[in-house]
């Protein structure tokens, strides 16, 4: 048996425009200008209180930040200019990884487990993933802990385990369990980045990581 774990946002979900758009209702629901659409982005995949902490200090309104960013996404998200869109391939990899008996899914995320339950009903996919690692259930990224309750919950074990992400926070999460990195090249962190931070491969469509993966399931 394998695991294979994907992040969320920026490597199945393209959530950009959502989330930045949050992220400025937040900040001004609090008086603070907004930054900048990169520095937005570059937070994405830790948990709210920490990429809050990281864009406006531990001084700063994290908390009524966190809180307003909560409301804002959760009005925007049925707003239908600003869904959650499968990145393209998604859908058929994770149907086709679901169907393969070799193949255990999980999600290791900084969304809440509301958001990801929120997904999972969207794409029909409440049943197919056999651990579901949130912000809600562990320390953020990149603390290994959501990896290491991930194997945990299934039984599996480092060398048995993939982490699939868009960002540092996911591959230096998966050095940190031992497990191995990919990165993928759509998502919130350049290439380089990814690979500075560990990631083994980084692929740049979901073909070329439907390749890669077949290449490593038992059998």
């Amino acid at each position: 048996m394998i695991l294979i774990v994907f992040d969320v946002d920026g490597t199945l979900v393209d959530s950009q425009h959502l989330i930045v758009a949050a992220q400025q209702a937040a900040f001004a629901a609090v008086g603070l200008p907004a930054p900048s659409r990169e520095r937005a982005l570059s937070v994405v995949g830790l948990s709210l209180p920490q990429a809050f902490t990281a864009l406006v200090g531990a001084d700063g309104p994290v908390t009524a930040l966190a809180t307003h960013y909560k409301e804002a996404f959760g009005r925007l998200r049925a707003e239908a200019a600003l869904r959650e869109p499968l990145f393209p391939g998604a859908a058929d990899l994770v149907a086709r990884l679901h169907r393969t008996p070799e193949v255990l899914l999980g999600i290791a995320t900084g969304k809440s487990r509301r958001g990801v339950d929120h997904l999972l009903r969207a794409y029909g996919w409440e049943a197919w993933f056999s651990t579901i690692q949130t912000a809600d259930d562990a320390p953020s990224k990149p603390h290994p802990a959501m990896l290491q309750q991930a194997m945990g919950e299934v039984g599996l074990s480092p060398p048995d385990t993939l982490m699939i992400g868009d960002t540092t926070y996911d591959m230096v999460m998966a050095r940190g369990a031992q497990v191995l990195p990919i990165g993928v090249a759509w998502g919130y962190h350049t290439v380089e980045a990814l690979t500075a931070a560990g990631a083994q491969q980084v692929v740049g469509s979901y073909a070329e990581l439907d390749a890669v993966l077949d290449g490593r399931l038992p059998g």
